[in-house]
């Protein structure tokens, strides 16, 4: 993406972490605010223990996430497909994908375990844009589909039910997802 369509795909947004709304929820030592978080989003790399499990059944336990801080959402983990339990995630061929105005356009994918499907469980990006690019190796998955761990915290899903933020102890919104925040 060239800096002139990052220009224009950053003014459709009103808050792009430069400062906070008025409601924002005030964060204390040890969190972070998702109104801190820039637009377009950082990609950073995250050594935390994170573990993901299906029927009973560990998909993944890695130590060499991704993690993607976007403005008014809770970050998104990218794990590596490579690390994954083989056979546990399936491409969802029936889904039409999604498109992000800076990472490009996701395929879906269900995760497999015990003869149980979590239909759309997850997401991928075949051939992201830059400067994300490192995410083409790996995966994401919506905590509410199946359990999501970071250092042994439970992660809650994001609100609504498209965007796939993971929420821990270590952030405060008010985020984007739920009725009334679309604008955001």
């Amino acid at each position: 993406m060239s800096s002139d369509e990052h220009a224009r795909a950053r003014a459709l947004w009103r808050y792009t972490g430069e400062d906070r709304p008025s409601f924002a929820m005030p964060n204390v030592t040890g969190q972070e605010s998702v109104w801190d978080y820039p637009r377009p989003p950082k990609l950073l790399q995250d050594s935390r223990e994170v573990v993901v499990s299906f029927a009973g059944v560990e998909i993944i336990r890695t130590r060499h996430a991704l993690r993607l801080l976007e403005t008014a959402s809770p970050p998104t983990f990218y794990l590596p497909l490579a690390e994954v339990l083989r056979d546990s995630l399936v491409e969802d061929s029936d889904a039409l994908g999604s498109q992000c105005e800076w990472k490009g356009g996701a395929r879906y994918l269900s995760v497999v375990a015990r003869d149980q499907i979590a239909t759309r469980a997850g997401w991928y990006y075949p051939a992201p844009r830059a400067p994300y690019e490192a995410i083409g190796a790996c995966f994401s998955v919506y905590p509410g589909r199946v359990a999501c761990f970071v250092d042994g915290e439970r992660v809650r899903a994001q609100d609504g039910g498209f965007y796939g933020g993971w929420v821990t102890s270590e952030i405060v919104g008010p985020w984007k997802g739920g009725p009334g925040t679309s604008g955001w």
